[in-house]
């Protein structure tokens, strides 16, 4: 399938990682709540210090290398289970893990509303990004402005999350969410080259935080 105009790529792009699509992301931080709690995240600064860690080593990078797997497979139902397989498998934590399997189950629940053959072929069980990139290739949207509106968005609703904790305030969060944007650019260029070769992660506080969110007993989110 040839890639769609850049219009109607665009507004897909919007519907489907808008904050307002029915999937539940505001009920999920991925730690970023415990960090909050354990005072490794205190201000903006902190904010954007911990996002651009997992865009640059974290989850975020990696969601992105399944969303690009996930993209370049999604006529084959043995590979595309794989991925999804693997998705899962790597989630740090049981909360990561629920919260990448409801967001996906979600996306894929609500973007039946542009009917596509991949639905007969994606598995029930589908974390997140694979779930994204499997259905954005399917309607001919490219991978580079899929892979940035995804991280896009993961980085908004961090964002959002940070000033319902009491990170920042909206304009601060607006802040950060603007100097997110070299990180988010330098990775979706390089859409083309990433493989799961790539997948990795050094952002043990993250995922200790993630961890450790499961046991806290007075919380706002999910993960």
């Amino acid at each position: 399938m040839s890639e769609t105009t850049d219009t109607k790529a665009l507004l897909r792009l919007m519907a489907w990682l808008s904050p307002a699509f029915p999937i539940g992301g505001f009920a999920y931080s991925g730690g970023l709540e415990r960090a909050v709690h354990d005072r490794h995240v205190c201000d903006a600064a902190g904010l954007a210090t911990w996002l651009a860690a997992l865009l640059q080593h974290g989850s975020l990078r990696s969601d992105g290398v399944l969303l690009v797997e996930a993209w370049r497979c999604h006529r084959d139902a043995a590979a595309l289970g794989e991925v999804a397989a693997l998705g899962l498998a790597l989630a740090g934590s049981a909360e990561r893990h629920a919260e990448t399997l409801q967001l996906g189950r979600g996306f894929a629940g609500a973007a039946k509303a542009w009917p596509s053959d991949v639905f007969d072929i994606m598995p029930r069980d589908v974390p997140f990004p694979v779930a994204v990139g499997a259905i954005a290739a399917a309607h001919g949207v490219g991978v580079q402005p899929t892979l940035a509106a995804f991280l896009h968005g993961a980085v908004s609703q961090a964002v959002s999350a940070g000033i319902r904790l009491n990170v920042c305030g909206q304009a601060q969060g607006l802040a950060v969410l603007a100097g997110a944007e070299p990180l988010i650019e330098a990775l979706a260029a390089r859409a083309p080259d990433l493989t799961l070769d790539d997948l990795g992660s050094a952002t043990v506080q993250a995922d200790i935080a993630s961890l450790r969110h499961e046991t806290q007993h007075s919380r706002l989110f999910r993960s």
